[in-house]
């Protein structure tokens, strides 16, 4: 667990970093952005940073959320997914015809879903049925192929189905978000930098839910390179707590806890596992909405409890930042999302 050894802001300025260590945030990456975009994906990234307020009593350390629902697919998988496919298109993988095709839990497919409409590709999803039907209405309308795959497979079963139209689909991609470094990399050079310049360099700890493992490693990588004592934690589901040694098991908390440990996850930056139950995440987005006014969805309200827990038990004088993947549109058809 989180302990003392944290660095404050009373003390920040007195932690030596090399020159060599520091991270050096390029002008063009947290430039203002344009007053009229060329197209949508220009929009991706650059996202706010807002304190919780009602939520984090007296004698708490300072919460601050990371708001992804304000990316135009409205989650933080808008980054990986125009990240992958760019990296792609410059690789000579995909072209002008392409079909990409992906297993996702949901936000990644709509971020895909997304980028595919405005480049022109043609665009399958394959995701279990258990998934909510707003992830499925919001994937069909940007023109993408859904493809359901048995609830009781979980990601597995998904991945299974898309490897095999992979096959049988010439000219097909798979941007493998699992596996692929464009996944964590986007991370370093926007997320990580965006979090650094907002808080100023004083942050004590970081809190993201493990879904592919990008931004956990992409983020935590450069913030432990900023200033090693910053403390990463990972939230899982205790129903599928695998980064804790356990077995995979079926869970509500979507976008997080695939079953395994991803290829792209880098677990030496990871300080900390929280494991959270269904009903504490759902809980825990709903008080965010009715308490800070921050309609989120259930992988958010995760992370928030994770934080939380965290600013009780190191006190005033600490900022935590929290990831908020995603809002809270896309699980209106849930029902344990109204009664938490």
């Amino acid at each position: 667990m989180v302990n003392d050894a944290i660095v404050t802001r009373d003390n920040y300025s007195s932690v030596k970093i090399k020159d060599e260590d520091r991270v050096h945030v390029p002008e063009s990456e947290l430039c203002p952005r344009k007053k009229i975009a060329d197209n949508v994906l220009e929009l991706i990234g650059r996202t706010p940073l807002v304190k919780l307020n009602r939520m984090v009593q007296p004698g708490m350390s300072s919460v601050l959320g990371k708001l992804e629902s304000l990316n135009p697919g409205g989650s933080l998988k808008d980054r990986i997914c125009l990240s992958i496919i760019e990296d792609a298109e410059r690789k000579g993988l995909i072209r002008k015809g392409s079909t990409i095709i992906e297993p996702t839990s949901g936000n990644t497919g709509i971020g895909l879903a997304m980028v595919c409409a405005v480049k022109g590709y043609r665009c399958i999803l394959t995701m279990p049925e258990t998934m909510s039907l707003e992830r499925i209405f919001i994937l069909r309308s940007y023109g993408a192929e859904v493809v359901l795959t048995p609830g009781v497979k979980g990601i597995l079963g998904s991945i299974e189905r898309a490897e095999e139209l992979l096959k049988k689909i010439p000219d097909s991609f798979m941007p493998q978000q699992f596996r692929n470094p464009a996944n964590p990399a986007i991370h370093r050079i926007t997320t990580a930098l965006e979090i650094l310049n907002d808080t100023e360099g004083n942050i004590d700890v970081f809190v993201a839910g493990v879904g592919t493992g990008g931004s956990i490693t992409g983020v935590g990588e450069v913030l432990k390179k900023y200033n090693p004592a910053v403390k990463v934690v990972a939230v899982e589901p205790k129903k599928s707590a695998v980064l804790s040694g356990h077995k995979p098991g079926h869970h509500n908390i979507q976008g997080i806890g695939a079953g395994f440990v991803p290829d792209v996850l880098n677990r030496d930056i990871i300080d900390c596992i929280i494991q959270v139950n269904d009903r504490e995440a759902f809980r825990t987005s709903r008080r965010l909405s009715q308490e800070e006014a921050l309609f989120v969805g259930i992988s958010s309200g995760a992370n928030i409890w994770a934080a939380l827990s965290i600013a009780k038990e190191t006190g005033e004088g600490k900022t935590i930042v929290a990831v908020l993947c995603d809002t809270g549109e896309r699980y209106f058809s849930m029902e344990q999302y109204f009664e938490a």
